[in-house]
Order: structure tokens, then C-alpha cells, then sequence
């Protein structure tokens, strides 16, 4: 699947995916495009690539019909008859503002992280392609990746066992294979929805365009009107910046 978030060429080293102290059973799940990081209280192989099966038959079933989907960078009307993912997709697009293919990665680790849930477990991560659902009943910290500038790393979002479930994602105008027209570094955002918040996240990070604490506060103020959204943070280049239920926490 491609459009708003490029499909890669080939593997690339996922260097964010260091996860300390978890005390959770790791599994890599890969089909396609698709390749995630899952963290949980139990093994989980199989159970995830039949979550990630339907997830995907479901919105490329939807792409067949709709192509534009696909390859929106604006927003598409809601369609009450397509499939939940799809439908959470379009929502995500239409809050953010932008193409619906911006919350895929986000939506696809919601579906897979809740399927696990029914199943059973009772704490859950799954991360994909830097954009992550995270279900835990302690308090948890997402370090925030930001390539090469001094901070990434340095910082990470505390997550409250009330704030959880949701989604921790991030754009990045300098780093990975995601389609930005910013310059961020990282642009995190943390909502209920990891499909908001991924697309929440897009419009973040296109809207920081230069590395100065001005563009870094124009882009913060962009996505407060955002609805549903608990907070952000945007890293690009030496400047921070950050708005909304969230703390920092120094790694």
C-alpha cells in the first residue's frame, strides 16, 4: 500500500526499535508492506498475521474499488458502507486534514493491537513503522527517535495507565520512508486513536517548514484545533516544542 505513506524499497534498519525494561514477550510480524515490533504479555505470532490479513484484505479490498483513496493527499468524505478501518482512515484524514493513507500505519497497529486484546492478553504494543498502540496498565515511556539531531533520544512522552489505550505516532521530514513536506525531525502526536493520531501527526510535521522555534510554535498552534488529540511534541533540529496532556520525561 502506498499514497500518503510511501511504500519502501526494501528493508531499512528500524534503529527506534529499542525497548528497555518492558518485561514483555517481543515478536516481529511482517506481510508486505506491513512489519511490526509487537511487545505483550503472551506470544502472539499467529494471532497477529491474521489480524494484519484481514486489516489489510479489508482496506485494499476498499482501494480496488475506491483508487482515489489510495492516493488522496486531501481529505475524502466519510462512506458509512466501507469496512471500520477504512472508515476510522477517513475520519483520522478529515480531522487532521489531510489524505486518508496518512493513518494506515496507525490504523493497522490499532486493529492488530486490539484483536490481541480480545484474545486474551491484557498488555499490548505494537509499533509500525514509528507509529505505535500501546495498551499497558503501568506507566510507560515512548522515546522519540529524531534522526540526527542532538535531542533524539534525549526526551521521551510518559504515558499515564489512564491514558491508555491509545496512539503514540510520529512524522519525520528527514527520516524514514513517510511522505512529509516538512522538516521535522520528529513530529509525535498522542491520541485515543493511533489512526488520529497518525494523522494528526502528517499535518504536524508538514506544517514545521524551517528548523527555528517560530515554525516549530506556527506548527504546534496548526493541530491544537484538532479534536480528540491528548498532545504533541516537535523536534527539528535543536528546538523542542511541545502542547497538551503530556509530560516529558528525560531519558
Amino acid at each position: 500500500m502506498a499514497g500518503a505513506k510511501k511504500t519502501p524499497l526494501s528493508y531499512q534498519e528500524r534503529a527506534y526499535r529499542s525497548i528497555q525494561d518492558s518485561g514483555l514477550i517481543a515478536s516481529e510480524v511482517k506481510m508486505a508492506e506491513t512489519d511490526l515490533h509487537i511487545l505483550a504479555d503472551g506470544p502472539v505470532t499467529e494471532q497477529a498475521l491474521l489480524a494484519v490479513a484481514k486489516v489489510r484484505a479489508e482496506i485494499e479490498g476498499y482501494i480496488r474499488q475506491h483508487p482515489l483513496f489510495l492516493s488522496s493527499l486531501v481529505p475524502l468524505p466519510l462512506d458509512t458502507a466501507a469496512p471500520p478501518p477504512v472508515r476510522e482512515m477517513l475520519a483520522a484524514g478529515l480531522a487532521a486534514g489531510v489524505g486518508p493513507m496518512a493513518a494506515v500505519a496507525g490504523v493497522i497497529a490499532e486493529a492488530v493491537g486490539r484483536a490481541l486484546l480480545k484474545q486474551g492478553l491484557t498488555e499490548v504494543i505494537v509499533e509500525n513503522g514509528g507509529d505505535i498502540f500501546v495498551a499497558r496498565r503501568q506507566p510507560s515511556v515512548a522515546a522519540i527517535y529524531a534522526g540526527e539531531s542532538r535531542l533524539s533520544g534525549k526526551f521521551g512522552i510518559q504515558l499515564r495507565p489512564e491514558q491508555m489505550p491509545c496512539g503514540v505516532c510520529c512524522s519525520s521530514g528527514t527520516i524514514g520512508h513517510s511522505l512529509s513536506f516538512g522538516v521535522a525531525d520528529a513530529a509525535a502526536v498522542v491520541a485515543p486513536s493511533a489512526a488520529l493520531a497518525d494523522a494528526a501527526a502528517t499535518c504536524l510535521g508538514n506544517a514545521v517548514k524551517s528548523r527555528d522555534k517560530k515554525s516549530v510554535s506556527q506548527a504546534i498552534e496548526a493541530v491544537r484545533s484538532i479534536a480528540g488529540i491528548i498532545g504533541v511534541i516537535v523536534i527539528a533540529g535543536e528546538h523542542l516544542g511541545a502542547w497538551g496532556d503530556i509530560e516529558l520525561a528525560r531519558l
